[in-house]
Formats: structure tokens, sequence, C-alpha cells
């Protein structure tokens, strides 16, 4: 069984930071792409970034230059720092892992964590 626990949302200031983290546990053999998402009320949910275990990265153009993903391979933990965050930055987010569990036989699935919060106050 693998699990993914997030934390680090909250209420901001909007121009203020916050650093989420996602740390996945478990019957893991091997994580491959680690990803944030984002789902604002009424609109559907959204890749905002992600990390492949060898460090590659891609964003979503609307926080280029103001979020950075990141991950640490040996705690199976991936983070996203958000700086400069603004109104529209506000929605619950995701930590999303391409994870084979158990052994090297096991197929890729992907596993959810169960959100949190970012509100960011104009």
């Amino acid at each position: 069984q693998v699990q993914l626990v997030e934390s680090g949302g909250g209420l901001v200031q909007a121009g203020g930071s916050l650093r989420l983290s996602c740390a996945a546990s478990g019957s893991i053999f091997r994580i491959n792409v680690m990803g944030w998402y984002r789902q604002a009320p009424g609109e559907q949910r959204e890749l905002v970034a992600a990390v492949t275990s060898g460090g590659s990265t891609n964003y979503v153009d609307s926080v280029k230059g103001r979020f950075t993903i990141s991950r640490d391979n040996a705690k199976n933990t991936v983070y996203l720092q958000m700086n400069s965050l603004k109104p529209e930055d506000t929605a619950v987010y995701y930590c999303n892992a391409n994870i084979r569990p158990y052994s090297i036989y096991s197929n890729f699935y992907d596993y959810w964590g169960q959100g949190t919060h970012v509100t960011v106050s104009s």
C-alpha cells in the first residue's frame, strides 16, 4: 500500500510565499514522475509542475518564475516552493506520483494525496 501525505498549505497575502511538501510512503519500489496539481472552485484540475526522477522539471506558464518544484529521492518527497503568490493561485493543491510498488515486476500506477488548501488574499 502506498500513501502520499501533503503538508504546508494555508492562508497567505498576495506577494507572500508558501512551501508545500508531499511524502510518499509504503511499499515503494521506484518513483517515476512526481508533480503538483491544483483545482480551483468550479475549475478543472490542472498540472502546476512536475519533476522526473532525474530532476527535469516542467511548469504551467502561469507559475513560471514564481514556483519551484524539487524532490528528495532519498526521502521520497517532493516540494513546491511558491513565491509571489497571487489570488488566482488559490486552489486545492494535490500531490501526484507515478509509482511502481513492491517490485520490478509491478506496473507503474498514479497515486494522489488528499489535497491541501492554499488561499491567497488580495
